[in-house]
């Protein structure tokens, strides 16, 4: 439950606001909202499943939705973006099948009940060992880890605005769950043989991400970048092995989830719905015209470069205080990424909202109500999420607790 609510809350939460934001669509409307209904269904499952088959059904229902959206309301190559996406996944989905087959029969069981498999250390360490990388990286494929990642900005920038809130908040996050919750789970002896490549990946992973995200030029593809770096550092709390490195990756899928869905809406939604350019040196001085969409992008911006008091301070804390613990050396070399962050997101904030030169300089619509609310609900749960981070960390806390125990006894 730990582990499954932090993503689960606020994914009702980015649900409900996609669907706003999304109330203008004409065309194949009713395809559309069937798409994301699916979508919605299939992601729920996975969070709430407790058999290994269901949840992967449930998990490998998410990826034609994610397709077909992409292909019929996308924008940037869009059909090159929803084929590269679906490439890639489904590689991760066959490495999945083959961890799970090995898992059944290895088991002994002849069962996918995750409670079992979980309590029981019934796969020989050798065989764990063997089949840990197929689970982990058939999920971290969808997670974005390096060098597995390429097609997350292109997926993010082709898919329509309401579906990039959801890729990048929710999407993302399946797949970072399902290596905490299915392969480190049932295989700790695995998992412990295989931490070291996995956080080195991860910190690559993160310095790299937000090295690449400094020379974008397009608005979106720099968010979209961005989650590789931000998706790395939960990666690398997972292979921390920790209690507190676990948490802070969880922590880091929660506010993540949030912080992205935030930063996608103002890009896809209230900017380029307005300017009709994603390119930053054709912005700058929105704050004058759209003043309120300059304090959320604000707000959301210092959540990602780490600013005390938001939920990604807490997480990243987190995240580097247990990698320290077993890699103080990777530690090191990732913190690298939280200044790169601070250069390319104050950057961006300053030239496209607070810069003395207006582009363009035509006189821009208001926001809407529904964006107003959708903006305000956002931008609150990140700042009370890191205000209060104790009711996230807590329970995150207990429930990671029996992972990383599992990993010390190894």
């Amino acid at each position: 439950v730990g582990i499954s609510l932090p993503i689960v809350f606020p994914f009702v939460i980015k649900c409900l606001i996609a669907s706003v934001m999304s109330r203008n669509f004409t065309y194949r409307e009713r395809h559309f909202w069937a798409l994301m209904v699916l979508l919605s269904a299939g992601a729920y499952g996975v969070f709430i499943s407790l058999d290994l088959f269901l949840l992967f059904v449930f998990y490998e229902f998410t990826l034609l939705p994610k397709f077909l959206l992409i292909t019929f309301w996308g924008g940037t190559r869009k059909e090159y973006a929803a084929l590269k996406l679906a490439l890639y996944l489904m590689a991760g989905s066959a490495l999945i099948v083959l961890g799970m087959i090995g898992v059944y029969y290895a088991s002994g069981l002849h069962s996918f009940d995750l409670r079992i498999l979980g309590q029981m250390a019934l796969i020989p360490r050798e065989i764990q060992i063997a089949l840990f990388p197929a689970l982990f990286l058939g999920f971290a494929v969808l997670a974005g880890i390096f060098p597995l990642h390429t097609w997350v900005p292109t997926g993010h920038v082709a898919a329509p605005t309401a579906a990039s809130m959801l890729l990048a908040g929710v999407m993302m996050k399946l797949g970072a769950y399902g290596c905490l919750r299915v392969a480190m789970w049932i295989m700790p002896q695995g998992a412990q043989a295989w931490l070291l490549p996995i956080a080195i990946l991860a910190v690559i992973g993160a310095v790299y991400g937000a090295t690449i995200t400094l020379v974008q030029k397009d608005f979106k593809f720099l968010i979209g970048y961005s989650s590789v770096s931000h998706m790395a550092l939960a990666i690398l709390g997972l292979a921390s092995g920790t209690v507190i490195g676990l948490t802070g990756a969880v922590l880091q899928m929660f506010a993540h989830g949030i912080m992205s869905a935030l930063l996608f809406a103002v890009v896809g939604r209230m900017v380029y719905d307005r300017t009709h350019t994603r390119q930053l040196t054709e912005l700058g001085g929105l704050a004058a015209q759209l003043p309120f969409v300059a304090v959320i992008f604000t707000i959301g911006s210092l959540a990602s470069l780490g600013m005390p008091g938001g939920a990604n301070f807490w997480a990243e804390l987190n995240i580097f205080l247990g990698t320290w613990e077993h890699f103080p050396a990777l530690a090191v070399i990732g913190i690298l990424s939280v200044p790169i962050t601070a250069v390319y997101m104050l950057r961006v904030t300053y030239s496209v909202f607070f810069s003395s030169e207006r582009k363009p300089a035509i006189e821009l619509p208001k926001l809407t109500r529904p964006e107003l609310i959708a903006g305000l609900i956002l931008s609150s749960v990140l700042i009370l999420s890191g205000i209060f981070p104790g009711y996230l960390t807590e329970p995150i806390g207990r429930s990671v607790a029996q992972v990383a125990a599992a990993l010390v006894k190894q």
